[in-house]
């Protein structure tokens, strides 16, 4: 055991000895979580037009504001219409009169059932103020005090809403914050990649006579192997950890069950250990497969969900992104993330990551044998 820790340590110490390597394992991760998480547009709570002059339109665009709501002002119906006709707002909100009140919503197709909610509740927290006053005012109540009194606070607790929605997408982010679905989604990109990346020290090993000679130290062949492909996993959870710790830290994101998330990683790492090594052991050059792994890493992360979340795959796109690594990991993250699943629960999932790492690993001993018979 002491050997094959030995040996996974060295891995680690080359691989972090190189500079290009460091910034793509520490910076450029987090780089691309801060990216994405602020393109994720989750600011503010919806982006309304609001067209109309007077108290009225003033009060509901204040009370839209309060409940952060991002709100652009208009004059008039034509410029609510262009603004929510240009994709500008979410919902557009018409003041046309005060007396008696004429109120208009303005969509484009279904507005969003969480929005329109919000939007309602402003304006009828308006109009029930505004009938307060009215009514307190006939009451004989001085103008200015029966403002005061109405504007009060509210004598009740505040009521908890949950919007629901029959969208599955609405459903599935609604509780998701705007860094995880990039936080995770950059952690198996970086992951694999940079596992990946490492059959070039393997090429350098094998050129040097590195792995001839711990063959011929008093090892088994099976603990060199163990030791090659346990030096690339310890690079995965190092990256990994990274991330998971980086992004917990700066960006708040929530990763659900760690020792859930650990298994996950381990699997996914193992099954990129296995395959450096198959690149490592077929190619004998660095540079022709430097362009294989980072081509092959970036592909596979794209059809895998760690470019564009697999929720938006067509079902088609979908069946064929199962064929990777990726969205399997993919997933199983998802449900720990979002739904507090425990390894149990991503059963399923992680059966066919170990099936995975399994294949290449094998497939990457065997070639690993063979190739010491090969010259280079």
């Amino acid at each position: 055991m002491r050997v094959v820790l030995a040996l996974a340590a060295l891995e680690l110490r080359r691989f972090l000895s190189d500079r290009f390597n460091l910034f793509f394992v520490l910076a450029l991760p987090l780089i691309l979580v801060a990216v994405l998480g602020l393109q994720s547009g989750q600011g503010p709570v919806g982006r309304v037009a609001l067209g109309g002059e007077g108290p009225v339109a003033e009060d509901i665009g204040a009370q839209l504001g309060a409940v952060g709501m991002e709100v652009d002002r208009h004059p008039g119906r034509q410029g609510t219409v262009r603004s929510v006709g240009d994709g500008a707002a979410d919902l557009g909100v018409v003041v046309g009169l005060e007396d008696p009140w004429q109120v208009e919503l303005v969509s484009v197709g279904e507005p969003h059932p969480g929005v329109e909610l919000m939007v309602r509740a402003a304006v009828d927290e308006v109009a029930v103020g505004a009938a307060r006053v009215e009514a307190l005012t006939r009451a004989g109540v001085d103008p200015d005090e029966a403002e005061q009194v109405a504007a009060g606070p509210p004598e009740r607790e505040p009521v908890r809403v949950r919007v629901e929605s029959d969208n599955a997408l609405t459903e599935e982010f609604a509780d998701v914050g705007r860094f995880e679905v990039g936080a995770s989604a950059q952690m198996l990109l970086f992951v694999f990649l940079n596992t990946l990346g490492a059959s070039s020290a393997m090429i350098q090993a094998r050129r040097s006579g590195a792995v001839r000679r711990g063959l011929a130290a008093p090892v088994t062949a099976g603990q060199t192997v163990i030791g090659l492909a346990l030096g690339r996993l310890v690079i995965a959870l190092f990256q990994a950890g990274w991330i998971i710790g980086m992004s917990s830290l700066l960006f708040g994101v929530g990763w659900g069950s760690m020792s859930s998330v650990l298994v996950v990683v381990a699997l996914f790492g193992l099954i990129a250990a296995g395959l450096a090594m198959v690149v490592g052991v077929v190619m004998d050059a660095e540079g022709p497969a430097s362009g294989v792994t980072v081509g092959a890493g970036m592909i596979l992360a794209a059809v895998g969900g760690c470019m564009v979340p697999l929720e938006l795959f067509t079902d088609g796109l979908r069946r064929v992104a199962m064929f990777t690594p990726h969205a399997w990991a993919y997933e199983a993250l998802a449900e720990i993330q979002r739904r507090d699943a425990g390894v149990l629960d991503v059963l399923p999932q992680l059966a066919v990551l170990a099936g995975m790492a399994t294949v290449v690993l094998v497939a990457g001993s065997v070639l690993l044998r063979r190739s010491l018979v090969r010259a280079m």
